[in-house]
């Protein structure tokens, strides 16, 4: 058996166990007990969430990229990108979840026989949730590549100041249409972080209309300018997860919302913000761009990249149950 069947075979079986709630199929294909414990504990988790929202899950696929390869005689370091496709029902009604795993593969060779020996998440939620800026520090790094700023020239020649004293309509429907649009994908025209979460929420609600504050400080406002050469044109706000909470929170002008206590009161362009540890400093943004059949949110998302992910985010590796949520909704006129 050669090793690119082995990693077939790997996948299939992540395939079967997240569509049977158990980590059970994976044992026969890696010899990794940590990643199978932390995979039986993920996918119960999703299980007790069907169970909670009365869902019945139908069918899973899951469609693999190869995304780099190291080799050596007896082993084999694959990078693969598996794009998930879940489908369950509420009721009479269907719903299809998407998400895209980055992951790296050990694979040895034992007795003639290639394996998975060991599997580690790339871009991990909960890797990353600790990869953050505190508003004071110098920079925010992680920047894969270099991209096409997009540069609002309004607010650069002052008229953003201007664009706030008349009313604009928040476009809920131009924010679901970007969400679904840019979800499993990086728009060139902003830079891409490797902690992307904020920086793809801030694009959606500029995308449905929301203002820019254009304040020229890194610290206050919320605003994005590009990037030229090695200096960084955008808020903390439009990047930073915590900072983005804490404008949301406090802003009356332009980009404003208000807090809510049901998630059931969320609308299409809202926001979600998560609190991962339960102590008060927020890691993670998500944009609603629907509702299930029992009226809860449904979520699009950038670094661990998702679509249509319940709100709750209750399988993920970052969650504890100290997780805190924040549910603004969007003013409708800014």
């Amino acid at each position: 058996m050669s090793w690119r069947t082995a990693l077939y075979n790997y996948v299939h079986a992540k395939n079967q166990a997240e569509l049977e709630g158990s980590a059970a199929s994976l044992e026969t294909y890696i010899s990794d007990s940590a990643h199978i414990q932390n995979q039986d504990i993920r996918l119960r988790k999703r299980i007790e969430t069907y169970r909670d929202r009365d869902a019945k899950p139908m069918r899973s696929e899951t469609k693999l990229r190869l995304t780099g390869v190291k080799e050596t005689a007896n082993r084999i370091i694959a990078d693969i990108q598996l794009r998930r496709s879940i489908h369950y029902r509420i009721g009479s009604i269907d719903h299809l979840e998407e998400r895209i795993e980055p992951e790296r593969v050990f694979l040895e060779a034992v007795a003639g026989r290639w394996c998975v020996r060991e599997t580690e998440a790339l871009h991990s939620e909960k890797l990353l949730s600790n990869f953050l800026l505190d508003n004071e520090g110098s920079s925010y790094g992680g920047i894969r590549a270099p991209s096409i700023p997009y540069i609002n020239h309004g607010i650069l020649k002052g008229a953003g100041s201007e664009s706030l004293t008349r009313k604009i309509k928040y476009d809920r429907a131009s924010v679901v249409n970007y969400a679904e649009a840019w979800w499993d994908k990086a728009n060139p025209k902003y830079e891409e972080f490797e902690v992307d979460c904020t920086n793809f929420v801030s694009q959606c609600l500029f995308a449905g209309g929301a203002p820019m504050d254009y304040t020229g400080k890194r610290a206050s406002g919320w605003w994005y300018a590009g990037k030229q050469g090695s200096q960084e044109l955008w808020s903390y706000s439009w990047a930073v997860a915590h900072s983005l909470k804490t404008f949301l929170l406090h802003s009356h002008r332009g980009l404003h919302s208000y807090a809510v206590n049901d998630p059931k009161e969320l609308q299409p362009g809202d926001t979600i913000c998560y609190d991962w540890d339960g102590d008060g400093r927020y890691q993670h943004n998500a944009i609603v761009t629907a509702k299930d059949a029992n009226g809860m949110p449904l979520v699009n998302a950038h670094t661990y990249n998702s679509r249509n992910r319940y709100w709750a985010y209750k399988d993920s590796p970052a969650w504890t149950e100290r997780t805190q949520y924040k549910f603004f909704r969007v003013a409708d006129e800014m």
